[in-house]
C-alpha cells in the first residue's frame, strides 16, 4: 500500500470524508489546503443511477461553463479551402486536410480536440481506430462535425467541455482552476450539475430512485469531498 505523505496526513486530519459538505465550504477547504506548486484543477465527479449496459441510458454531451475551465485546449481542424481559412481565423492550432490525415495516421495526436466539416468524414472514418480510443473522434451530436467551423473553434477555445459517463456510471470533468474566484467555481459547479440533471432522458425517468446518486469534488492532488446536492439547485 502506498504511504500517505506527512502533508497529506495533516490535511486529512482537517477533513471529515464521511460528511456531505456545502459547496462553498468544500471549495474553501480545497483551496486553503493546496500544498503543491502548480495550479490544480477542480475535478467534479457525478455518480449516476443508470445501467451503462443500456445505450439509451448513457449520458453524453457538451457544455460551455460560464467561467470556462482555465485549460488551454489545442484544437485541430480537418477542412479544405474556405473552411480551412475560417478555422485559422478562428484560432485553431492545427489546420489541414490530407496532410493532417497523414499526421494522425502516424499517431501524432498533438491536439485535444478534432473538428471537421461533413465532407471530410470519409477520411475521418478511416481514422476511427486511432482517434476512437483517445476520445478524439468527431461527432455531429457534440458539434465537432459542422459547417460552422468558426463557432465550433471559438466555443472549444472558450472552455467548452465534452462529457460522458464511464462504465461505472460516473461523469468526470475539470470545472476550473483552483485559483479561480470562489464564486466562479461555485457558478461552474452549479451550472454543470444542473445541466446533467436536465439531461435525464425519458427512458431513465422510468427507472426508480434518484438520477444523481452522489456528487463530489477534489483538487488534482487533494481528497474527494462529497457535496450536499440540495445546495446546488
Amino acid at each position: 500500500m502506498k504511504k500517505i505523505s506527512k502533508k497529506r496526513k495533516e490535511i486529512l486530519q482537517k477533513l471529515d470524508l464521511s460528511k456531505k459538505y456545502d459547496p462553498k465550504e468544500a471549495i474553501r477547504l480545497l483551496k486553503s489546503n493546496s500544498y503543491v506548486k502548480f495550479n490544480e484543477t477542480l475535478d467534479l465527479a457525478i455518480k449516476l443511477s443508470i445501467d451503462t449496459s443500456k445505450t439509451d441510458q448513457n449520458i453524453r454531451g457538451v457544455i460551455n461553463l460560464p467561467h470556462g475551465t482555465g485549460k488551454k485546449i489545442r484544437v485541430a481542424v480537418m477542412a479544405k479551402d474556405d473552411k480551412a481559412k475560417e478555422a485559422k481565423d478562428a484560432g485553431a492550432d492545427i489546420v489541414g486536410d490530407n496532410d493532417l490525415n497523414e499526421i494522425i495516421q502516424k499517431g501524432k495526436l498533438n491536439f485535444d480536440l478534432l473538428i471537421t466539416t461533413p465532407d471530410m468524414m470519409s477520411i475521418i472514418g478511416k481514422l476511427g481506430k486511432i482517434l476512437g480510443p483517445k476520445g478524439l473522434m468527431p461527432n455531429p451530436k457534440l458539434g465537432t462535425v459542422t459547417q460552422d467551423i468558426s463557432s465550433a473553434v471559438k466555443s472549444a477555445k472558450s472552455g467548452q467541455i465534452q462529457y460522458k459517463n464511464d462504465k461505472s456510471g460516473i461523469i468526470h470533468a475539470g470545472i476550473g482552476k483552483l485559483d479561480f474566484k470562489e464564486e466562479e467555481l461555485i457558478a461552474n459547479l452549479k451550472y454543470f450539475y444542473n445541466a446533467i440533471l436536465k439531461s435525464k432522458s425519458d427512458n431513465i425517468k422510468k427507472t426508480k430512485g434518484s438520477f444523481i446518486k452522489k456528487v463530489s469534488i477534489a483538487s488534482t492532488m487533494g481528497f474527494g469531498l462529497e457535496i450536499n446536492v440540495g445546495n446546488l439547485h
